[in-house]
């Protein structure tokens, strides 16, 4: 029988080689994260191997499970636990190699597969190792799943089963792009900066759009675990201003921004401008709904007001739905409602056909904005942007707060805004117009200013984004005001960046 795990083993030592550790907390609201080595080892992860092939029955799923790895220099070695721990556990395991999110996603479709667990840590610093997982495509798991995974690896509720197996597809990426590139190509002629931070999806984003028609400005697109320029992370000023430096240098007509796994995308304009991906979802929407009347459209908490208030979705018919942040919550949004697609303000976007299948996709979002400016000749991506009713925006900012912390302090501060709104109290020195708790707490005042504070799903701060349609020096204000809510409490940290 494989042993049941210990939260916390100390390295170098006969018990960490030889028990499995994983640390509760690496279960979060929509994937796993840990740190390796101080969180979880490789026993650990095989693990989390037999539990997920136990789960997978218990949801009456056949155990046949895609799996891939981002390009971490342990991430092949987390992955090989992994399949491991699936094949002990009666799993058939298909493995498509060094992969991007997405890639492992589309095959689920492509190789018929029900379940996914993609080793990445995403965009987080190198050190971070983590999964991916589903098992009814295109969804992946929420809150619920993650949780009985979770029980059932602490708890050691696992066991052997017949019938585990493993095939290794070769060059499943080549199939991937071709399924991308199976149209027509870019008519307007384009110069795009493809930005990938060292991540990933630098071995596959230059091929993508070359395929696609338009002249490629690679940028930081060779692959370095270490990061050596900044974490690629498409919500990161640091990242967004090397991509305006890029523009503004080659003439781009555009600069896409990959994350490190490839299922976000990030923005910059032909006049250097960086777009925050909230306000790139407002220009698609508006592009999109034109050709889909009557569009239903879901977005996060930490997204912009102008999808409620822009007069050109009303005009379309556009509904819009604000839902719960993260990957999980919003993609199983898109596919209730029968959206046309979903947008998160980090960069995670959810197409549904005819555009996508539904999955978050950097790829897929690079092309659906390439899309609407060859569908705009006339007008360039600034000019698209200025098309927007103007408002101030924060970018996503996180201070920090451990894991075990984030719920309770966020649980204070929703409980705060909503007695000073019971009370008549004003926040920067307005009435409290609207109090929406759906995912932490987005308090609006008077003048339609807005603040929001949730816990982080994936990491251990709290995320705050402020927004005025009134002025820089009001949205400076609502930060202000919020962040001496969040101060009440001893716990909060320093902030990753700031306004």
């Amino acid at each position: 029988m494989f042993p049941k795990p210990s939260p916390k083993l100390s390295p170098n030592t006969y018990a960490y080689e030889s028990q499995p550790m994983v640390k509760p907390t690496g279960f979060r609201e929509y994937d796993a994260r840990w740190l390796i080595g101080t969180e979880i080892n490789l026993m650990g992860v095989q693990a989390l191997g037999l539990g997920l092939a136990r789960l997978l029955g218990e949801l009456g799923v056949p155990r046949e499970v895609v799996v891939g790895h981002d390009f971490r220099s342990y991430s092949a070695s987390i992955k090989l636990a992994l399949t491991a721990g699936l094949m002990a556990g009666g799993a058939r395991v298909r493995d498509i190699g060094l992969a991007i999110t997405p890639m492992a996603y589309f095959a689920q479709f492509a190789l018929d597969a029900p379940a996914v667990a993609m080793v990445t840590a995403s965009h987080n610093e190198n050190g971070w190792t983590g999964v991916k997982m589903g098992a009814a495509r295109p969804v992946t798991f929420g809150p619920e799943e993650m949780g009985r995974l979770r029980d059932i690896v602490i708890g050691g509720d696992y066991g052997s089963e017949p019938g585990g197996t493993y095939e290794f597809i070769a060059d499943f990426p080549a199939r991937y792009l071709a399924d991308l590139t199976r149209r027509p190509k870019i008519s307007r002629p384009m110069k795009v900066v493809a930005a990938c931070g060292n991540g990933t999806a630098g071995a596959f984003a230059p091929k993508l759009l070359s395929a696609l028609g338009v002249e490629v400005v690679p940028l930081d697109c060779d692959l370095d675990f270490a990061f050596p320029r900044y974490n690629p992370n498409p919500e990161d000023l640091q990242m967004l201003h090397a991509m305006a430096k890029a523009v503004k240098e080659s003439g781009a007509d555009v600069a896409l921004g990959f994350d490190g796994d490839g299922d976000r995308c990030g923005f910059v304009d032909n006049e250097g401008h960086e777009i925050f991906a909230d306000k790139i979802g407002v220009m698609l929407a508006r592009d999109l709904s034109k050709l889909h009347p009557n569009a239903i459209f879901v977005v996060d908490v930490k997204s912009t007001g102008l999808f409620a208030t822009d007069p050109e979705l009303a005009g379309n018919g556009v509904k819009v739905d604000f839902w719960k942040t993260g990957h999980s919550h919003i993609k199983r949004r898109v596919r209730d409602l029968k959206a046309l697609a979903g947008f998160e303000k980090s960069g995670h976007f959810f197409f549904n056909a005819p555009v996508g299948r539904g999955y978050d996709d950097g790829f897929v979002t690079a092309i659906a904005v390439l899309d609407m400016l060859d569908r705009n000749p006339r007008k360039s991506m600034a000019d698209l942007y200025r098309d927007l009713p103007k408002t101030w925006g924060s970018p996503t900012m996180s201070p920090h707060c451990a894991d075990e912390a984030k719920y309770d302090v966020a649980d204070r501060v929703v409980a705060r805004f909503k007695a000073m709104q019971a009370k008549g109290e004003r926040l920067t020195g307005q009435k409290i117009r609207d109090v929406v708790t759906v995912n932490g707490v987005r308090v609006t005042v008077e003048d339609g200013s807005w603040g929001l504070v949730r816990a982080s799903s994936n990491k251990p701060e709290l995320v705050i984004v402020v927004e005025s349609p009134v002025s820089e020096a009001r949205m400076r204000e609502m930060f202000k005001a919020v962040d001496r809510v969040l101060r009440e409490n001893p716990e909060v940290g320093a902030y990753n960046q700031s306004i």
